[in-house]
């Protein structure tokens, strides 16, 4: 049984995001060719690019599907921030490889994320952040707009592990 904290989930695969949500959508290219792709789809779907940008993580399963529980945590001693989470769907096609997982109870923030990584026809391999999220604890009601300046830094310093994860073309 999912417990999921927000009622919209696969709206970062499906769109719009909804309403009432602080919206992020970050792309960047990381790479060129197949081999860059498939190294970046592996390190996004085996939490190794979260782990590379600082991150822990906990999960159910090594790699993303839908139904993992993950908690992710960031900071150092009484300033570690955890984050459980659930991974809400995942695509494994040819050219597009990623995951979204959405907020449960103890996460700081309400919503989605995805993470995904594109191999586009002229060889370059893309990674994208979409996310909706709204606070849900007092920590990051009391924030305000620094939460969402805080999640755009983490998805370019995401992007900037994956770069170091994929071969050179």
């Amino acid at each position: 049984m999912s417990t999921l904290t927000y009622p919209e989930v696969g709206a970062t695969r499906l769109g719009p995001l909804p309403d009432g949500y602080s919206h992020l959508h970050h792309r960047t290219p990381v790479g060129r060719g197949r081999p860059a792709f498939e190294a970046a789809g592996a390190a996004v779907t085996e939490w190794r690019m979260h782990r590379a940008a600082g991150a822990r993580v906990s999960a159910s399963a090594a790699r993303a599907a839908a139904g993992v529980a993950v908690e992710v945590s960031a900071g150092i001693g009484p300033l570690r921030v955890t984050a459980p989470c659930e991974v809400v769907w995942s695509v494994h096609e040819k050219d597009r490889t990623g995951f979204a997982y959405g907020t449960r109870p103890g996460h700081p923030e309400c919503g989605e994320e995805s993470f995904v990584v594109e191999l586009a026809d002229d060889g370059r391999v893309w990674f994208t952040v979409v996310a909706f999220s709204r606070p849900a604890s007092w920590y990051t009601r009391r924030a305000g707009p620094l939460v969402p300046m805080a999640q755009r830094w983490y998805a370019r310093r995401l992007a900037a592990a994956l770069r170091r994860a994929v071969p050179a073309a």
